[in-house]
């Protein structure tokens, strides 16, 4: 059953600008944070350029961020861009992106030569395997994904991460965690979602 926002509420929301671990491929869960590029600055100015063009009384929506540093630089860029004072947002730990656990920071190959049987497994079920060191699966994060969707009581703008969002459309497209995980991981995009419909727009 796919997951709905409450009657009247819109959602927008989105995935923070490139940084360095995006480029480098590299695991970039809650522990680790590398730098927006150049490409990810002009991701969320971009995003910015979105909102201006498709949201109407943008200044009057709720503004939350993921506490990493990624996603707060985003919002703060898509913020002043759109002139709001960059710092008028909350954010919610609810929104983080997937813990990592003991890959953080790694790129594949060196998360797989940790534990190649583990890694394999968990590859072939991320939705009941958590990540070693801690780390957490699917359903792990569909479940604070739906709590912050539940709380949601205003029109809100969101911004947050790459395996959260593809997660998130997925809870509203009522999709199952192998086709929630071969889903996209866009960056300079934004999705709107009213109930469970969910759409996309690009620059």
């Amino acid at each position: 059953m796919a997951l709905e926002l409450k009657p009247g509420i819109t959602l927008y929301f989105c995935r923070h600008g490139e940084t360095v671990a995006n480029v480098e491929k590299r695991f970039q869960g809650d522990h680790v944070n590398t730098p927006l590029t150049a490409k990810g600055h002009d991701q969320a100015v971009a995003i910015a350029g979105i909102l201006q063009r498709e949201v109407s009384g943008f200044a009057s929506y709720a503004y939350v961020a993921s506490p990493l540093e990624r996603a707060c630089l985003t919002m703060e860029i898509i913020r002043s861009t759109i002139g709001l004072p960059p710092k008028g947002y909350t954010t919610d730990t609810r929104i983080e992106e997937i813990d990592l656990g003991s890959w953080d920071g790694l790129t594949d190959a060196q998360a797989r030569a940790l534990d190649p049987a583990t890694y394999d497994a968990r590859m072939a079920n991320k939705g009941a395997i958590r990540v070693p060191g801690g780390g957490e699966n699917y359903a792990d994060v569909s479940m604070r994904a739906t709590s912050w969707v539940y709380d949601l009581c205003a029109d809100t703008i969101a911004v947050s991460h790459g395996a959260f969002t593809r997660i998130l459309r997925g809870l509203f497209q009522g999709l199952s965690w192998e086709q929630m995980s071969a889903l996209d991981e866009p960056q300079g995009v934004v999705f709107r979602v009213r109930g469970s419909e969910l759409v996309r727009f690009d620059k």
